[in-house]
């Protein structure tokens, strides 16, 4: 995504749930699919090993599962994210049509990635998350709203949902996007570059 980036206030959709606390990002997309040379196509393998590990026993994940397609904001438990630092993590979940994850808690990298991606990550307590997603595995098909300037996860229940103010600040002001900022300031790259004696060639 190189193009400007845009103000996210807030992002509203129906739920899915992923129970279950340390989901790693090999869970997430399992590593046999990093071999990809662009991201597209990550959405259908997202969870793919537990889909299948679940299938095979005759249940069903909740990815999927007939009412929660469509779903855009996604409720996890603690530590979602944990493990390699591997990106195609949050680009397989926004390309299966996450745009929000609120969750106990989140790996730094993880939640990083999603910055740069436009997803918020925001954070509630156990028993809030507990609450959210009880009352969205009962009425999938109920609208939520995450209201990041409100701070606020709401739906058929509202919890206070939070973020930190530093990556807050740059979805409420657009520039959360390191690619589109970094294109956005050429001049003044160019500027800083052509004083710099080890890129100018002038020691």
């Amino acid at each position: 995504m190189t193009a400007a980036s845009t103000i996210v206030s807030s992002v509203s959709g129906r739920v899915v749930s992923v129970r279950g606390n340390d989901i790693d990002t090999d869970r997430i997309i399992p590593a046999r699919f990093l071999r990809c040379v662009t991201f597209d196509g990550l959405g259908e393998h997202a969870f793919e090993d537990d889909r299948r590990g679940l299938k095979a026993k005759g249940q069903t994940h909740s990815f999927d599962e007939a009412k929660y397609q469509g779903a855009s904001i996604l409720f996890v438990n603690k530590n979602f994210g944990c493990g390699s630092s591997r990106e195609h993590a949050p680009q397989a979940l926004m390309r299966w049509g996450i745009q929000a994850v609120v969750g106990e808690s989140f790996a730094e990298i993880f939640f990083g990635n999603c910055v740069s991606l436009g997803i918020p990550c925001v954070t509630v307590d156990e028993a809030a998350i507990a609450k959210l997603m009880a009352a969205a595995e009962a009425n999938s098909t109920a609208s939520w709203t995450l209201d990041l300037e409100a701070q606020k996860i709401s739906g058929p229940v509202s919890e206070t949902a939070t973020m930190p103010e530093g990556p807050r600040s740059q979805f409420l002001s657009g520039k959360w996007n390191p690619m589109s900022e970094l294109l956005s300031h050429l001049a003044e790259v160019d500027s800083v570059g052509a004083a710099l004696p080890y890129v100018s060639g002038r020691w």
